[in-house]
Order: C-alpha cells, then structure tokens, then sequence
C-alpha cells in the first residue's frame, strides 16, 4: 500500500529542496557580480599604475643611456676630467641602471596582475551567464513540478514515472554540484595559488625591513596553502572529479584513502567483477551512500576498522559495509529520522528509487552490517 503522506512530503521536500538550489545559485551570480565590479576597478587602477611606470620605464632608459655615454666620455679623456668626474659619472650611471632594473621588474610585476586579472575578469563573466541560465533553467524545472505534481493523490498509479522523475531531480542536483565545483576550482582555487605565487615573489623583491616583512608574508603564504587545501576538499565533497574521469570504483578508492588518513579509522576498500562503466546516475547515488555510511560509522559507530566490498555483476551491483563498532537498535533509530536514523533513512530512500535493495544487520555492542543491491542494465 503506498503512504500517500509519504509522497508528498517527498515531492514537497524536493521541491523545497530545487528552490533552495535556485535561490543558491542566483546568490553564487549576485556574489560573482560584485566580485566583477571589484576586479573590473582593481584591473583599472593596474592598467593605471601599468601606464605611469611604463612611462618612468621610457623616461628613466634614455638617462641611463645618456649617462652611460657620459661615463665613455669622461672615462677616456682624464687630461679635461678629474677622478672626482668619473667617481660622479659612474655613480650616476649605476644609480640609474639600479632604478632602471627596478622599475623594469616593477613593470614586469603589474603586467602579470594585469593579465591575470583580465583572465579573471573573463571566467567570472563566464559564471555569471552559466549561473544565469542555471537559474531559468531550474526555475523552469520548478513550475513544470509545482504544477504537475498537484494532484499526486489521483496519479498513484504513474508511480514508475514518479520515481523515474525523482531520480531525474537527483541527477539534476548532482549535475549542479558539479558545475559549482568547476566554478570553485577555476575561481577561488586558481586565485588562492596566484596569490601563493605573488606571496613569494614579493618576497624576493622587498628589500626594506626584510626580516619583518619576511615573516609577515610567509605566515600569508601559509595560510593561503590552508585555504587552497580546504577549497580543494570542498570541491572534493561536492563533485569528486575522479568519478567523472575513471568510474566508480576509483573514486570510491580514493575517497575511502582520505577518509582513512583523514579520521584514523582503518577501511578496507574490496572490488570484485567487471569494473565497467555505469549509468552517471547509479554512479553518483552509489558513491553518495557509500559516503553517507562511512560518514554515520564515523560519527556514531566509534569503530576502528571497517570494510567496504563492491560488486559489479552483469544485471545488478551489491554493496557491502561492516564495521566492527557499537552497534545499535534499528527499530529505534530508524524511527528517529530527525536524529541519528537520518542518514540511513536517507540512503533507504536512495536504493529505492534506484528500484534496489538494502537490509541492515546490528546489535548492540555487534557492530553493524548493510547491504545493498542495484539493478543495471547490460
């Protein structure tokens, strides 16, 4: 009998869920404009700065050379000029080609932050279309749900089409996580690094107070490495871009490799069968309850070892999770879906729409056991 109660706090919930994402998203282009206006007058007052020094630069060469020529005249001729003409002359002319190199590198400097910033310039304008069209997009998305979703109660029958629809909403969500994830790498990532890079070559160029202005730019240095890291890791958590690249399995692998160093708790990775490649939405779901049940053995498991195995077979992929941690009452927990049962409530909800299987074995004091079974296609 289907909980008709259940479906529509479903479809409310994902509906919910789709106007949060749009709301998101037209904050992530409002906050790229404003980013736009900040770059656009910082690239202004460089090209400004570029304009004068470029302008010393040609001023500053021809009395370089002007003074070089004067330092050959008087060098050769000590019959008219006195050593106290040449000490003055070769002083000048060094000062000069100090201040020379100076501005050159001055010069050098500006037109690089010149270039980057228009580079810049041009991927946030990029963001701000794509964001743009995201939003119609999902608003479109939005009316065609809110209006053929009304009379849920009088289409049970068209459940097939529901779910489908559901996991289509699904692989709509991960499809903009993955394209905020690319935004984040090419944006903040990209800037951070730049920002490393300019850090350490001021530091070669400061020559006032070096020692102090030295510390100063190494502890930025430092802790713009810590930010590129934990931008690094969002986009990780957002869209693992292995998944894209090589499937599955790998991602899982690798995931599952940093959870480990990360948290300290010992899981094993375990791959049997083909190791072929899946529809992009089975993908993304199994690699979301994988990364849910690791998370829960984590925070509620107080586990030190655990095993993940994964099959690939021809009509179907199994999953299974084993901790050896505390255990706990099933019945109780998953009655609790504002608390700890949550997560597995959501992951139940997962395996469902992929039209799957998933049974869980616990006790207290046991550890705990999950197994999952999707079916694919050949």
């Amino acid at each position: 009998m289907i909980d008709i109660k259940a479906l529509d706090r479903i479809i409310k919930e994902t509906l919910d869920s789709i106007e949060r994402s749009k709301v998101q998203i037209y904050d992530i282009a409002e906050n790229t404009r404003a980013e736009i206006a900040r770059v656009t007058q910082e690239l202004s007052d460089i090209k400004r700065e570029a304009r004068e020094v470029i302008s010393q630069v040609d001023i500053l060469n021809v009395m370089e050379k002007n003074a070089r020529i004067r330092l050959v005249e008087v060098s050769k001729d000590f019959n008219r000029y006195t050593e106290k003409d040449i000490k003055e002359a070769y002083d000048n002319a060094y000062s000069l080609q100090v201040e020379l190199i100076k501005l050159r590198e001055k010069e050098k400097l500006l037109r690089y932050r010149r270039d980057h910033l228009e580079i810049s310039l041009r991927r946030l304008e990029s963001t701000v279309q794509r964001a743009e069209k995201l939003v119609s997009q999902i608003g479109v998305v939005f009316n065609f749900l809110s209006d053929g979703l009304q009379d849920i109660n009088s289409k049970i029958g068209e459940l097939q089409q529901t779910q489908q629809m559901a996991l289509s909403i699904i692989k709509a969500q991960e499809e903009e996580r993955k394209r905020v994830a690319r935004e984040i790498h090419d944006g903040p990532a990209q800037s951070m690094a730049n920002i490393v890079m300019r850090a350490e070559f001021c530091l070669k160029l400061l020559d006032m107070n070096p020692e102090k202005v030295r510390d100063e730019l190494k502890a930025l240095q430092n802790l713009v490495r810590m930010s590129l890291m934990d931008v690094r890791k969002i986009i990780f958590d957002l869209r693992p871009m292995v998944l894209d690249d090589l499937g599955l399995a790998p991602a899982i692998k690798r995931y599952l490799a940093e959870y480990k160093e990360q948290y300290g708790i010992q899981v094993e990775f375990l791959f049997f069968g083909d190791q072929r490649r899946l529809d992009s939405s089975i993908e993304i779901a199994l690699f979301r309850i994988i990364q849910e049940t690791v998370t829960n053995i984590r925070k509620h498991a107080r586990a030190k070892n655990a095993v993940v195995k994964m099959e690939i077979l021809r009509r179907k992929v199994t999953v299974h999770i084993k901790d050896d941690g505390i255990g706990f009452d099933l019945d109780k927990v998953m009655a609790k879906k504002d608390l700890e049962g949550y997560g597995l409530v959501g992951i139940r909800e997962r395996v469902q729409l992929l039209k799957g299987k998933m049974s869980i074995k616990t006790a207290q004091g046991q550890g705990t056991s999950i197994s999952i079974s999707v079916p694919v296609d050949n």
